[in-house]
């Protein structure tokens, strides 16, 4: 699993040209793409910039050479992210396993070009089959949103910290809410758990562009299937 991973990692930072901004996911395979930038950086004296989508990508920046802006400051032209499912005719994701999504969706979402870069444990048939929806709250709010998302069918759960006592806290100070429901209707559920007074975001991601996938026999590219 790790080779995959770092052979997707090494496939993703051909994908970068001098004089780009990238985008920064987050979690193990993104950081192996972090690391390869930087190396490239060095190698090559790219002129390269980043914008991280959490502090554990900003650490890793920082740590392997790739200098950081903000949206503030540039437009992103690509961004390299990993996912925790990946749905594989609609390339449909759900990230938020590490409680990043929502930089994360900020920063891929504006790219020009968001590609996804996973190993194939985590391909499946449909999302949902193997990891709950991330939801993002405002602390306040915790109660309400279980409420409706109970009533909406699904099966929430408050994120707890390892070795901390009590929930996770998210980069931006808020908790997280794991619910378990069906998918039937991606796009549409994204909006939907947004609408929730107290939601911040959410980890369903339709859009997009192309995921590389590291196999054991090498990489391979999926695109969306027309529909």
């Amino acid at each position: 699993m790790e080779n995959a991973k770092s052979l997707i990692a090494k496939e993703a930072v051909k994908l970068i040209d001098d004089g780009m901004v990238v985008g920064l996911g987050s979690g193990s395979t993104a950081g192996l793409f972090i690391m390869e930038l930087g190396k490239r950086i060095q190698e090559e004296e790219l002129t390269v910039f980043g914008v991280p989508t959490s502090f554990e990508a900003r650490m890793l920046a920082l740590q392997y050479g790739v200098p950081l802006v903000s949206l503030d400051e540039y437009d992103v032209d690509i961004a390299i992210d990993g996912a925790d499912e990946v749905e594989k005719d609609t390339l449909y994701l759900i990230k938020g396993g590490g409680g990043c999504h929502t930089q994360e969706k900020i920063v891929d979402y504006s790219a020009k070009e968001f590609v996804v870069i996973v190993d194939e444990s985590k391909i499946v048939n449909k999302l949902g089959e193997k990891y709950p929806i991330p939801v993002e709250v405002v602390p306040f709010a915790y109660s309400v949103v279980i409420k409706e998302l109970i009533n909406m069918g699904g099966n929430p759960t408050i994120r707890l910290g390892e070795r901390k006592r009590g929930p996770v806290i998210t980069d931006n100070g808020n908790m997280v809410i794991d619910v378990s429901m069906d998918v039937d209707d991606a796009e549409k559920l994204e909006k939907e758990l947004n609408n929730i007074p107290g939601v911040v975001e959410n980890g369903i991601f339709t859009k997009v562009d192309k995921v590389l996938v590291g196999t054991a026999k090498g990489v391979k590219t999926l695109k969306k299937k027309k529909k």
